[in-house]
């Protein structure tokens, strides 16, 4: 009777796995179609009818590889091997990112991340390879909060950040995320369930575009991340007093988009002269009622603070909550401010960064150990677990625009490392 596989001949028949890039790159020209308008960009805002059709485009072929796959209460689209892991002996490794995009976003962004990972699993279920963890795949919901202002909603269910999120919310239109996360397969009444606890996993890994430079003007293939970036996200409400644009005396107006444009140059400056934050943003506004020939009557917007330095952002949020009040002041208006979203910077674990860089370099490819400037769930995940960050380049350094693009080869390679480091942790 023949001996039973050793360790090291799993490890042998395991490093000789390979994705199919050309499926991998054909299911990210599928799944652009959803959502995909006429310039190139990808519409599907977190728990939108687009949104829940791309999840369920993934869950098909997901099935289709003979997969299995559950959403839990969170909305998170779950996907694995069938069969029993629970002899496995280690506790599993999580990988993915988000399937959600910003209004008029790009291709590749979050949606990158769960390809590959559906692309891991099935390399893995077809060749029948043996781990000593269950790999699991996951399609996070509402990760960049486009349409429900609650940006990293999955991760934070998984991540037991319960007491963070809002008992009801809703979305800029005041529609309730309820019945959203309903017929996306979730329970708002049932979030605790979809938990997982500290130590519960191995290991989560985030394979994403850069959505930066630095690779790409380096000539590198691989980024090892080794720290992603904190984020404050505030919401601003100016409230003043609307009146006829040709009547009303310039003196005693009560505008509150007066008060809004200074605060935006304000928070420029936080940035550009006082250093006190890395990047500082204005990236949403509304007006109302937004006519023409009509003072406005009140204002919304959104202020994005980051940087790697807790204490440094601390400091810029002070700042802006003075220098708000100080502007309402003059200008006789009322205002009002909340945190919406506070990410600490996070650190990526030292094993997993070293296990991915050692994947990467057996698998030929150059790399560049780099920090992350935009936010991800895998900081959040921190919360639990240790986290690891592979990136691949942009072109031209660009996201959340219909023309973020990575190379195809690019593509596959970062696919390929995923891999590879799921196999050698």
């Amino acid at each position: 009777m023949p001996n039973p596989p050793t360790v090291a001949d799993k490890s042998r028949s395991n490093a000789s796995l390979r994705i199919d890039g050309a499926r991998l790159l054909d299911r990210l020209d599928r799944l652009a179609e959803i959502g995909g308008g006429e310039g190139g960009g990808v519409t599907r805002m977190g728990f939108s009818d687009a949104d829940l059709e791309g999840r369920a485009h993934v869950a098909r072929r997901a099935a289709e590889a003979g997969l299995t796959t559950t959403v839990d209460a969170g909305g998170n689209l779950l996907i694995r091997r069938p069969g029993d892991h629970r002899r496995c002996a280690r506790p599993p490794v999580l990988i993915g990112s988000h399937l959600d995009t910003v209004a008029d976003g790009g291709r590749l962004d979050g949606a990158y991340g769960v390809i590959a990972a559906l692309e891991v699993l099935q390399t893995l279920h077809e060749a029948g390879a043996e781990t000593d963890h269950e790999t699991i795949a996951i399609g996070f919901a509402n990760e960049e909060g486009a349409l429900f202002p609650q940006p990293f909603w999955g991760s934070m269910v998984l991540a037991g950040r319960l007491d963070a999120l809002p008992s009801e919310p809703e979305d800029y239109a005041g529609k309730p995320l309820r019945d959203a996360l309903s017929r996306a397969g979730g329970d708002l009444s049932q979030l605790k369930t979809a938990t997982w606890a500290p130590g519960s996993l191995t290991a989560y890994l985030e394979l994403h575009v850069e959505q930066g430079p630095v690779l790409e003007r380096l000539g590198r293939t691989i980024g090892v991340v080794e720290s992603i970036t904190g984020r404050i996200h505030m919401s601003v409400q100016l409230h003043g007093r609307a009146g006829h644009a040709g009547t009303t005396p310039m003196e005693g107006r009560r505008d509150p988009l007066v008060v809004a444009a200074s605060l935006v140059g304000a928070v420029q400056r936080l940035a550009t002269e006082e250093n006190l934050c890395r990047v500082a943003t204005v990236g949403r506004m509304e007006v109302l009622p937004n006519s023409p020939n009509t003072i406005p009557d009140s204002v919304r917007l959104d202020i994005d603070l980051r940087d790697s330095d807790p204490a440094r952002l601390d400091a810029a949020e002070g700042t802006v909550r003075k220098t708000l009040a100080d502007l309402a002041r003059v200008g006789n208006v009322r205002a009002t401010i909340e945190s919406a979203v506070r990410s600490a910077p996070v650190h990526t674990d030292p094993v997993v960064r070293d296990t991915i860089a050692a994947s990467a370099t057996e698998l030929g490819f150059s790399q560049e150990t780099l920090p992350s400037g935009a936010g991800h769930d895998a900081q959040v995940v921190a919360d639990i677990a240790p986290v690891g960050m592979i990136f691949v380049p942009s072109i031209d350094g660009v996201s959340h625009v219909p023309v973020e693009r990575t190379a195809p080869d690019d593509l596959v390679a970062g696919a390929e490392v995923l891999l590879r480091t799921v196999l050698n942790l």
